[in-house]
């Protein structure tokens, strides 16, 4: 077998492991030999992942560990992506963490022909930001203790994501620190000045426009993108309704049991 064909095997051999993973909310052990190789190999199987789940992609998540690193991402499948309000159980999660994040949505699609499109026309595309929750979880066993690209592969820790109402986008927003609250319950677990480690998490923006591009992927307009969390992650030990303020943008609200 050539190393092309090898790889291609890899791939759809870690893509349908993590797709039953999913369907039946499990965690599973990945061989060493399916590991990938690369970023690349790994974006390759996130796209396999969401036909293996029979699934398309209503939105993205987008993120950097610094002001200056590089930027990772993975799509959100669209059943995956809940209104305010909503009940989730964690039954169906291997692992739950919340992490309080801002998304954006764009006003207009972006398709393979815009290759040449600017960063400045980009953002000025922005239509909409809106509070989101992300619950990380994972399909793999010993996480988080597992190789980091075989999380990107399992697209990067994403369990399901809980959006607010969304308002319109304005450039002077403070992005860098807005004031934020997040609590489970009665149990507060961030309530101040928040900052993303990726700084100004417009910054992620651009990237995933050519990132989609660069694969033949269209973005359509609306699609959710949420961009990091400003409050850190929190692993919850009990049930409880889950709520996120951000100064300046609608809450969220809702249920874990």
């Amino acid at each position: 077998m050539s190393a092309s064909s090898h790889a291609a095997h890899a791939s759809h051999k870690l893509s349908s492991l993590l797709g039953n993973a999913y369907r039946t909310r499990a965690a599973v052990a990945v061989p060493g030999e399916l590991e990938p190789d690369d970023a690349e190999s790994a974006y390759v199987v996130q796209r396999q992942l969401l036909d293996e789940i029979d699934s398309a992609a209503g939105g993205w998540k987008i993120g950097a560990k610094s002001a200056a690193g590089p930027i990772q991402g993975a799509p959100l499948p669209v059943d995956g992506i809940y209104r305010s309000h909503a009940v989730l159980d964690r039954k169906h999660f291997p692992v739950v963490g919340l992490e309080l994040e801002i998304a954006f949505t764009f006003g207009r699609e972006f398709m393979p022909a815009d290759a040449a499109i600017s960063d400045p026309e980009i953002i000025a595309s922005l239509q909409t930001m809106l509070a989101s929750i992300e619950i990380v979880s994972s399909r793999l066993a010993g996480w988080p203790h597992v190789p980091a690209l075989t999380q990107l592969a399992d697209l990067q820790n994403h369990g399901a994501l809980i959006v607010g109402d969304a308002v319109d986008y304005h450039a002077a927003f403070p992005f860098q620190n807005p004031r934020l609250r997040l609590a489970i319950g009665e149990t507060e677990i961030f309530n101040g000045s928040g900052s993303n480690p990726a700084g100004d998490p417009r910054r992620l923006l651009p990237w995933l426009v050519r990132h989609c591009i660069a694969r033949g992927m269209p973005l359509p307009a609306g699609s959710i993108l949420t961009t990091g969390s400003y409050t850190g992650i929190h692993f919850p030990a009990q049930a409880g309704v889950v709520s996120g303020e951000i100064d300046g943008l609608p809450p969220i609200l809702f249920s874990l049991v």
